[in-house]
């Protein structure tokens, strides 16, 4: 088994006003693939750099298996890592590169042997095996370090933004072949990233992370459609989440967003007479070039056809927003469009803490 239990971990480096992790939990569960989401300098690779041990933390503790590994050193800890650079020898054919850890362990030159071979067999990187790294796409490269990891047969297989250095084309392909492996292998994953799309696309669970600490941990999908807050709203989706400040009317049945009313849940009704946030999905705004009842008018601000959809910058109320249009959908800047939102995508948020509002 390599469940995965991180308890109250915090990291400060010295001189840094800020902690890297801020009391950080989180538990994996053996054989789940796990992402850490978040910006630039939010924690995620210094957590995963202390669950591989190239750093200790503060305090806090890091289980594998039931295993306490908090200070064990790396070799200890039965974990393998693909980093963000390839990390190859550049002077050394593909064959030794996969199985460098292998000799580094010791172990003998025929199981070396059959290993590299199952793993050029499944990365598809048998036709390569005696060419230098230099002879290589940027693709090919990064297989081959996958490939290095896996054959080590670890407990953890961690992550560190393994994709970044492809080409955006090259990224869609090798994503959908990495998940298809892993799931294959059934090696517990952690994986960070700052790309959503592979966070949603890759991840059985997502934490998004920010400034030290775990802002929404859940399903892909959940995380998605029931942001915990505005910042995880804003940050996973493209385009994010739009955010339109509202008001609860006083009977609690209808929000007003300008001078018009939109029809409110029932859980609303607990927030009468009170300024809130609205979110919603660009996709989940309905749009039309004719008024309907409880239709919202909107001012178009720039059209961007994306061949599948047609991406709006709309004007409501002195707020732009996106709005997600079919691809046949025709209209031009400055035109009138109206746009229709369905309670069942309608999020809402408080406007002073930008948590999502529950049920008083």
């Amino acid at each position: 088994m390599a469940d995965i239990s991180i308890s109250h971990l915090v990291k400060t480096y010295p001189g840094g006003a800020d902690r890297a992790t801020d009391d950080v939990s989180l538990a994996i569960k053996d054989g789940d693939f796990t992402v850490l989401l978040g910006p630039s300098g939010c924690g995620k690779t210094t957590l995963l750099r202390m669950l591989a041990g190239l750093e200790y933390p503060d305090s806090g503790s890091i289980s594998v298996g039931g295993r306490d590994v908090t200070y064990l050193p790396p070799n200890k800890r039965n974990m393998s890592m693909v980093f963000q650079s390839y990390a190859v020898f550049p002077h050394r054919k593909v064959r030794y590169n996969i199985g460098f850890g292998l000799q580094m362990a010791k172990v003998n030159s025929k199981e070396i042997e059959r290993k590299v071979q199952w793993a050029a067999d499944l990365l598809q990187l048998t036709p390569y095996l005696d060419r230098l790294p230099a002879q290589l796409s940027g693709g090919q490269r990064q297989r081959v370090a996958v490939a290095r990891a896996i054959v080590m047969d670890a407990d953890v297989l961690l992550m560190d933004e393994p994709l970044s250095n492809l080409d955006a084309l090259l990224r869609l392909t090798f994503r959908s072949e990495l998940k298809k492996i892993v799931k294959d292998l059934g090696t517990t994953t952690v994986y960070v990233t700052h790309d959503q799309s592979e966070a949603l696309s890759l991840g059985d669970q997502v934490a998004v992370m920010r400034k030290g600490r775990i802002a929404q941990l859940g399903d892909p999908l959940d995380v998605y459609d029931a942001p915990a807050d505005k910042f995880v709203g804003g940050f996973i989706g493209s385009p994010p989440m739009n955010f339109i400040s509202a008001a609860v009317t006083d009977s609690g049945d209808a929000l007003r967003v300008g001078d018009q009313n939109l029809h409110a849940p029932s859980m609303l009704r607990s927030f009468a007479n009170e300024d809130i946030v609205l979110g919603v999905r660009a996709e989940n705004i309905g749009v039309a070039t004719d008024r309907s009842s409880g239709d919202i008018p909107a001012t178009v601000l720039v059209v961007e056809p994306m061949g599948s959809s047609v991406l709006l910058t709309v004007d409501v109320d002195g707020q732009s927003i996106k709005v997600q249009a079919p691809p046949t959908f025709r209209t031009s800047p400055h035109q009138t469009i109206w746009l229709t939102f369905s309670p069942n995508t309608m999020r809402f948020y408080d406007g002073a803490t930008s948590m999502a509002l529950e049920a008083k």
